[in-house]
């Protein structure tokens, strides 16, 4: 599976459900991870909080191409998808392995994939060095064997989207 998670409303054109999953987290009610770990502990890979994240973070897990659509504010993903990122725990178990010598979570059947991040609004050049340090710091959390951080301004997310979705579909 391919999947878009954005942080807003994107007109895309037609593509296969089965193939290429859009989710608007715009649109979803989620709420802050009250960092109880009862993901890990009462009702492990599953969120004790109900709500609409339940439904996404399995998304991620499970893709194998992702394409993350998030305004950059003060060097970080902007609150909903920051929110949302946070959420996904459940996809790691609370134990740690060695990783390139440092330590990591082990991952709760999450598939490898290739990401692209596309980071969006008036964003300076130190705000994208912390930005992209981010992201690599996150890669491996987040399963990616590979990945991409591209900066556009706000006005030339949905064309950025459609060239990636288009590269997908090649």
């Amino acid at each position: 599976m391919k999947l878009i998670l954005s942080d807003r409303p994107l007109a895309l054109p037609e593509t296969d459900p089965d193939d290429i999953r859009l989710i608007d987290l715009s649109r979803l009610k989620i709420a802050n991870c009250v960092g109880c770990f009862g993901c890990w502990t009462k009702t492990p890979g599953k969120c004790v909080i109900r709500d609409d994240a339940v439904k996404v973070y399995p998304a991620i897990a499970a893709s194998r191409q992702i394409l993350y659509v998030s305004k950059v504010k003060y060097g970080g993903y902007d609150t909903v998808m920051k929110t949302m990122l946070e959420r996904s725990i459940p996809v790691q178990q609370a134990f740690i392995r060695l990783l390139h010598g440092e330590t990591h979570h082990v991952q709760r059947a999450v598939v490898p994939k290739q990401a692209v991040i596309l980071a969006y609004g008036d964003i300076p050049e130190q705000e994208q060095q912390v930005f992209r340090r981010l992201v690599e710091r996150n890669a491996s959390n987040m399963n990616f064997e590979g990945f991409r951080v591209v900066f556009v301004p706000e006005h030339e997310v949905e064309q950025k989207v459609r060239e990636e979705v288009l590269a997908w579909t090649r």
